[in-house]
């Protein structure tokens, strides 16, 4: 089993973030999308943390953020569907998410995490079988409100940070109670 990356995974999350396999650069680091940071720099300038993109870029900083506060402090999680690294995604084998696709499933039902929020098409195709998946909103999962947003690093930053605060919304208008 690979150990790269600790999952960061509480109950009654407001978003559960599930990314589909580490990078080399992301797994030594133990941090996800740390090789290129641009998922961080979506998040803060979302307004979904409250960190700078100075100390975003620093590896020693964010490996503390995702330590310390990524949980604690702003109630979200992350799993990877695959843990094994890889440089790209072509590079996983048919099949290989299957396992992880039933413990995503496993970690829905148990930590109630108030958005499921999938990262990219290749993760939530991956997770439900499907193909040609639309990004937005998808069928609940366990009472979880479910979102597909693109995948960081491709496109203009604005879409993605109009998306995550279209997450961030869905999430803090939930009321969980109990």
């Amino acid at each position: 089993m690979y150990k790269g990356i600790r999952y960061k995974l509480s109950k009654n999350a407001l978003i559960m973030f599930v990314g589909i396999n580490p990078h080399h650069g992301s797994y030594k680091r133990h941090v996800p999308f740390s090789n290129n940071k641009m998922f961080w720099y979506l998040l803060s300038r979302a307004g979904i943390i409250d960190e700078t993109i100075s100390i975003l870029k620093d590896d020693t900083e964010l490996r503390k953020i995702y330590e310390k506060k990524f949980m604690q402090k702003y109630k979200l999680n992350f799993i990877n569907l695959v843990d094994r690294p890889t440089i790209d995604v072509s590079e996983l084998k048919k099949g290989e998410g299957a396992f992880g696709a039933k413990r995503v499933l496993r970690a829905i039902k148990a930590y109630k995490p108030r958005v499921v929020c999938f990262v990219g098409k290749v993760t939530y195709e991956t997770f439900s079988g499907s193909k040609n998946a639309g990004y937005g909103p998808k069928e609940d999962l366990f009472n979880s409100k479910v979102y597909l947003c693109r995948f960081p690093i491709r496109g203009p930053a604005k879409v993605r940070i109009a998306e995550l605060r279209k997450v961030m919304k869905i999430s803090k208008t939930l009321d969980r109670k109990g």
